[in-house]
């Protein structure tokens, strides 16, 4: 069997689509031809180009070409995506073959369209993995600046590419419920979430994890956001939660990553005189352990506008981690329902609500045996459903139906039973 991924990020990028299909591609290239079509780039290294071609752990990476405006501009980011359609694009069409199957991710936005053609034309076989639903995230963060017409064909296209596909990857089942009311066939659409590594996160206690000690952390609770601080994600109400805590000596909120949101928190932080929150970039990979065991409860969040159309899948690295979660976000969510139906590991709490969030947090600081019964709970839930030999499971199960599909008949139902 032949998988040929396409996506614009690949190992060693460090980005989350780039680490969870790297994951991936790694572990399948043990037994089958392995293919990724991505650019030169890194994500937040765009200067530092990366080799045209490699053999990285017997994966075969092609790096097209692609123009470097970087992120700064629309119409920069627009002639980035554009070059990467036309590069990866002619790439496909020289690299499948009849019965190969072909993976499209979705960074760039709408890749899925012309790779639907490139897949259509040398019949091969294709799934999408969609990690967001574009252009409507777009709509709701307001970054859309076209008119409404616009919109709505970005979206026909995108519907077809994923009618024409043989199985769609969703990460959650609010995704699927609003593709299917897009009118999405549903035996087309499989819900496969996100993982974290057991084995490389693993519950470690406070007075263990090394970064305590580097990050000047004495024996303070800490409230901890790990992950990308973008406009997804609602965290001035974690800024007001410090704020009101700010006279608590012994809570302290650490909040480690990058975004766009961030600049604008530090200043806000700094306005305020907040000497309880502390920001850290990113940190290797290879510390992820001591990032997420660090804290003694984690936030997660999400605009409930969001919903189904992203899902916050930093949260199982929480979980492997083997602490709280405290989601910030819709209790009909992704997450809000996870807790809902798996108690004993989260506390949901609506946007906003900073009171309601101090009022958790001040519970779980004064409760040790509930802190600590929390975190063991969401170990076992990770264990049991979010690890990633579970979850390459399912997309072995996935790929397997796929393979012994013929292109050109008619769809069978690849759904995968969780």
């Amino acid at each position: 069997m032949k998988v040929v991924f396409v996506n614009r990020f690949f190992f060693p990028d460090t980005s989350a689509t780039s680490q969870i299909l790297s994951d991936l591609a790694f572990h399948l290239a043990a037994d089958c031809e392995v293919h990724v079509v991505t650019s030169r780039l890194r994500y937040d290294v765009p200067d530092d180009p990366l080799p045209a071609r490699e053999n990285v752990r017997g994966v075969a990476v092609v790096r097209v070409w692609t123009s470097r405006f970087g992120r700064s501009s629309l119409v920069g980011r627009t002639i980035d995506y554009a070059t990467f359609y036309v590069s990866a694009l002619w790439r496909v069409l020289r690299l499948a073959s009849r019965g190969d199957i072909v993976v499209a991710l979705t960074d760039p936005p709408l890749i899925s369209v012309p790779i639907a053609w490139a897949a259509r034309a040398k019949r091969a076989v294709l799934i999408n993995w969609l990690h967001d639903i574009f252009p409507e995230i777009a709509t709701e963060l307001d970054f859309s600046r076209w008119p409404a017409w616009v919109g709505r064909a970005l979206a026909w296209m995108r519907d077809r590419s994923l009618d024409t596909a043989r199985c769609n990857v969703v990460l959650g089942e609010r995704m699927r419920e609003f593709l299917t009311a897009r009118g999405i066939d549903g035996s087309r659409l499989s819900v496969i979430q996100n993982w974290a590594s057991g084995t490389d996160i693993r519950p470690l206690s406070p007075q263990d994890n090394p970064l305590r000690r580097e990050w000047g952390i004495g024996s303070e609770f800490v409230v901890g956001y790990s992950g990308n601080m973008g406009r997804a994600h609602e965290l001035t109400t974690v800024l007001e939660a410090a704020r009101l805590l700010s006279d608590t000596r012994d809570i302290r909120f650490v909040l480690v990553g990058g975004g766009k949101q961030r600049t604008a928190l530090e200043a806000i932080a700094s306005e305020n005189g907040l000497a309880n929150i502390t920001f850290q970039p990113y940190q290797p990979r290879e510390r992820l352990r001591e990032t997420l065991t660090l804290p003694d409860c984690h936030i997660v969040s999400l605009k409930p506008a969001l919903e189904g159309l992203v899902v916050p899948s930093k949260v199982y690295g929480c979980l492997a981690a083997g602490r709280p979660v405290i989601f910030l976000g819709s209790d009909d969510g992704e997450i809000g329902r996870l807790i809902a139906a798996s108690p004993g590991f989260g506390i949901c709490v609506h946007p906003e609500d900073s009171s309601g969030l101090v009022s958790v947090i001040q519970r779980l600081r004064s409760d040790a045996a509930l802190t600590a019964s929390m975190g063991q709970t969401a170990r076992r839930l990770f264990e049991s459903r979010y690890d990633q030999p579970a979850a390459f499971a399912r997309w072995r199960a996935v790929l397997a139906r796929a393979g012994t599909w013929v292109p050109g008949a008619g769809p069978a139902d690849s759904r995968v039973e969780l």
